[in-house]
């Protein structure tokens, strides 16, 4: 798929028919790797749920109504970033930005992650209204890992409109 089409058939897609094969979703998780990160640190973390049988259990604990129906049949990829390496030099900020710098890189990952997985047929929503204390200990994931999102991946069940963007000229400036 050419890269601009790839970019304008990207949804957030909020009803799914089925999931992911395992084989598909670690082929996606590969490809998202690739994404850049401060000095080849590459401290984003995925944490995959993909069992049936822990699912719907998961979903109902860790996630609000409305991204629990969101996500119904979808697997859900939790994705975290190390804390204070990225941005940081001899345990310091570089700058005033620190860990937000984590949070850059894990966006960049993020990305390339929804983007691979629409060029392999699947579809995505990036929650960011979760229950980080309950996936923490759901997942046994470190404290010094940042949670950031929980990411439904599987075949679109209906299709999502394209939302309208803000005008060019308000979001960038040329000088």
């Amino acid at each position: 798929m050419e890269f601009k089409e790839l970019i304008a058939e990207r949804r957030s897609i909020r009803r799914y028919q089925s999931s992911i094969d395992h084989d598909a979703l670690a082929a996606i998780l590969k490809e998202a790797q690739q994404a850049p990160s401060w000095k080849n640190q590459q401290t984003s973390r995925c944490y995959v749920v993909e069992s049936p049988e822990v699912l719907e259990d998961f979903r109902t604990a860790v996630l609000p109504a409305f991204n629990q129906n969101s996500s119904a049949n979808a697997a859900l990829i939790v994705t975290t970033y190390v804390k204070d390496i990225v941005g940081f030099t001899d345990g310091e900020p570089v700058n005033e930005v620190g860990n937000g710098w984590g949070a850059y890189d894990l966006g960049l990952h993020d990305a390339y992650l929804i983007l691979a997985a629409r060029n392999a047929g699947y579809d995505t929503l990036i929650m960011g209204i979760r229950d980080a204390e309950a996936i923490r200990t759901r997942l046994n994931i470190p404290e010094n890992e940042a949670i950031m999102s929980v990411i439904a991946i599987g075949k679109r069940g209906k299709d999502a409109s394209v939302r309208p963007r803000k005008d060019f000229d308000e979001v960038v400036k040329f000088f």
